[in-house]
């Protein structure tokens, strides 16, 4: 049964003792109980604020919004991740950003180039390193169609010149060096990283193409921007929208390329999957150029038809039309995957953790399934995040931005959710917990979620994990009794 707003209220007031009075005071302001009526939402919850010093946050830093989000997936670039070799192996393939290509030959997606830099780099700079290091890319990987700098912590720290750098290269080699300043350490989180690569993005690609009219345009091009394809995500999607009639002429950055990219501004609309990692650019082409942008959610087969109607109602009949067809076609699939897996899953609750668009968009897939989402939360959210999800939410739902790791921990004791879709860092924590858990950044290795398709994936892998007869032989580590005592009672069934 669902909490009561008063309920709520008392269990983040019950959480927020064990903080000393001045954290108490500041975390005070990032949780909240959900009111749908609320226009703003920051009437009632706080975003975008530096982390509690002390406590475990979840977040990222600006490097991994850039090079692991945005930058990363584009497949025929080179990325180097600028500085010491730990930040770039962390962030290789860990996003399951599927691509086509010939991986080392025209596609570098999975690969980690690192400047690798040692103790006698951060003393006399990597500006010649860095210059080298582009030589040699050029040598080996020679299609490559340019090059990224994506900066680690110490190249702002010992302020090397990676702009001139690039400049100078991206005349000697003839295409594209860019250079993006994603220091780990600037802004609050990863959302930092979006805006930069979305400014690099801006600076250094977009225009590109304003003077070759060699494209020929169409009346139905559209592209499809903040989708990264995880799982093969906007393949799924890409499918739908080329069977209303559309043409897809860009895709970013998942399974994308620079070429797309440099085109996009000759669309006839942007649609927006992940709104926190790509609003910038979009709002930039808006400004510029004139293209409009529409936010859009392909999870769940009602969120597929709210968006294939609002995506058609920018074009023509003929558009409509072939939106209710693509609608149609699908009906008796989805309508099978509710009728197997609703009977199991009706009535449990789920508690999200997550960042980008999934605290939000991801509610009417568990809702087709009969579930109920009674938390939710953003790693990095704005503000604008939460005006979009309070909306999607039921009232009195549980709010919590830049969740702690023992909030998380207790939020999930009380409320004693069936499910918790969170990320990997929280995964191990939740399963030793005896709660049934999906890791909902990269879809735990499975996928896709997005489209018709996907949407029988998502429902396969919540009852697969939900109904998973171990939860209820399963006993927290810490319940355990020791040696010689009695035997403990067992932890009840997730």
């Amino acid at each position: 049964m669902a909490m009561t707003r008063e309920e709520t209220q008392a269990l983040i007031q019950e959480v927020l003792e064990v903080y000393p009075e001045k954290a108490k005071k500041d975390r005070a302001k990032h949780l909240a109980v959900n009111d749908p009526s609320v226009e703003q939402s920051k009437k009632c919850i706080t975003s975008n604020r530096k982390s509690q010093p002390g406590v475990m946050t979840i977040r990222g830093c600006a490097y991994a919004g850039s090079k692991g989000v945005v930058w990363g997936p584009v497949k025929d670039m080179v990325h180097i991740s600028h500085g010491p070799v730990g930040c770039g192996q962390y962030s290789r393939a860990g996003r399951r950003n599927y691509y086509t290509g010939m991986t080392g030959v025209n596609t570098f997606g999975t690969m980690n180039f690192t400047s690798d830099f040692q103790e006698k780099d951060i003393v006399f700079g990597g500006d010649k390193k860095l210059d080298k290091m582009l030589d040699e890319i050029e040598q080996l990987f020679p299609l490559a169609k340019g090059v990224t700098v994506q900066s680690e912590c110490p190249i702002g720290l010992i302020g090397d010149d990676i702009e001139s750098v690039s400049k100078k290269k991206t005349k000697d080699l003839d295409k594209p060096v860019i250079p993006v300043r994603c220091e780990g350490f600037r802004g609050v989180s990863q959302s930092l990283g979006h805006h930069i690569a979305n400014d690099a993005i801006r600076d250094h690609v977009v225009h590109n193409r304003d003077n070759d009219n060699s494209f020929e345009v169409g009346p139905y091009d559209v592209a499809i921007i903040g989708d990264y394809n995880i799982g093969g995500d906007a393949w799924s999607s890409r499918i739908l929208l080329e069977e209303m009639g559309l043409r897809v002429v860009a895709q970013w950055s998942g399974d994308g390329t620079l070429s797309e990219m440099e085109l996009t501004p000759k669309v006839k609309l942007n649609l927006i999957h992940c709104y926190r990692s790509m609003n910038y650019i979009s709002r930039h082409m808006e400004e510029r150029y004139g293209v409009p942008w529409m936010e859009y959610n392909l999870f769940g087969p009602t969120k597929i038809a709210e968006s294939l109607r609002k995506i058609a109602e920018f074009f023509d009949e003929t558009i409509q039309a072939n939106a209710e067809q693509v609608i149609a076609k699908y009906q008796a699939e989805y309508d099978a995957v509710i009728a197997k897996y609703r009977p199991r899953l009706e009535g449990k609750k789920v508690m999200l953790y997550v960042g980008g668009l999934r605290p939000r968009h991801i509610v009417g897939a568990y809702e087709d399934l009969g579930m109920e989402v009674v938390g939710t939360g953003y790693e990095f959210a704005h503000n604008d995040d939460y005006d979009r999800t309070m909306k999607e939410m039921a009232d009195s739902t549980l709010l919590y931005d830049d969740v702690t790791g023992y909030e998380f921990e207790e939020f999930t004791k009380r409320v004693k959710p069936d499910l918790v879709g969170s990320g990997i860092k929280e995964k191990y924590i939740f399963q030793k917990m005896g709660v049934p858990f999906r890791q909902m950044h990269s879809w735990d290795y499975s996928g896709p979620y997005h489209g018709y398709d996907g949407f029988a994936i998502f429902a396969r892998d919540m009852d697969m994990t939900i109904n998973n007869p171990c939860w209820n032989s399963m006993q927290a580590p810490w319940l355990k009794p020791a040696a010689g005592e009695g035997e403990a009672p067992m932890a009840a069934s997730a």
